[in-house]
């Protein structure tokens, strides 16, 4: 049995491996322990967007039923979760939207959607799985849709590896992209560095399965690493009471 299978990990993710840099702490507690960390208003809203998105790109429908589409969809997820965040979140839909039909209507529709890949590394004893918001075959693009409240001037480096994996997966000479959405502006960037970042997730899923071979025991795993209970990672009480369980600080 590999380290990942004795920890009940039948493979790995980008986010998993940004979860593992940023915070290794949480990995363990997320990963291992299985004590997750709450979905916030900010993740529902990141979804409800791709839906009303996808729904105009696929469906041809106007942007006031994609907005409809996407706020259902967020009342929903965020049914028990009242409270000024989810409403500010809420507000920011129907503009985010609206740009990012404005973005990507031009390419035309997608020939797929929530596209399933799987990548296997050598040497790494699980192979990665992930799911790419849109791909155009006939042009050959495949993009990942991100809602932030700040444009980000490039590619951030856990969306870089992300659609990094995903080109690799798809193959035929795909152009990795992120199309990043705020209320008021919409950028796509394409990834120029892909082979870079396939290596680095390389690397990391290979520090990962290094990491896990060395206990079957999560909480002697755990007793190697100190958290930073100040990073945003511990922002809900509940985590940081989890923390304290684990970790006594």
């Amino acid at each position: 049995m590999n380290p990942f299978e004795r920890h009940g990990i039948q493979h790995l993710s980008p986010s998993a491996c940004s979860l593992f840099t940023g915070s290794p702490a949480m990995f363990v507690l997320e990963k291992l322990l299985k004590r997750r960390q709450p979905v916030g208003p900010a993740a529902h809203r990141g979804t409800a967007t791709e839906t009303g998105i996808v729904h105009g790109l696929t469906e041809g429908a106007t942007a006031g039923e994609c907005v409809a589409k996407a706020l259902a969809q967020f009342d929903q997820l965020t049914a028990l979760l009242p409270g000024q965040k989810t409403e500010k979140e809420r507000a920011n839909i129907p503009g985010m939207i609206s740009e990012g039909l404005k973005e990507l209507l031009p390419y035309g529709k997608p020939t797929a959607t929530q596209g399933k890949i799987e990548y296997k590394f050598d040497g790494l004893d699980v192979p990665f799985i992930g799911y790419f918001d849109l791909e155009w075959g006939q042009h050959g693009i495949l993009t990942d849709i991100k809602t932030t409240n700040a444009m980000p001037s490039a590619i951030k480096v856990a969306h870089a590896r992300q659609v990094a994996l995903y080109a690799a997966a798809q193959g035929n000479n795909i152009s990795p992209r992120v199309t990043y959405v705020t209320p008021k502006k919409s950028v796509t960037y394409l990834l120029e560095n892909a082979e870079k970042h396939l290596d680095d997730l390389r690397l990391i899923g290979m520090t990962i399965q290094r990491f896990l071979a060395k206990s079957d025991d999560p909480l002697e795993l755990a007793s190697l690493l100190v958290p930073d209970v100040d990073s945003f990672y511990f922002s809900d009480p509940a985590v940081r009471h989890e923390a304290f369980k684990v970790w006594g600080i």
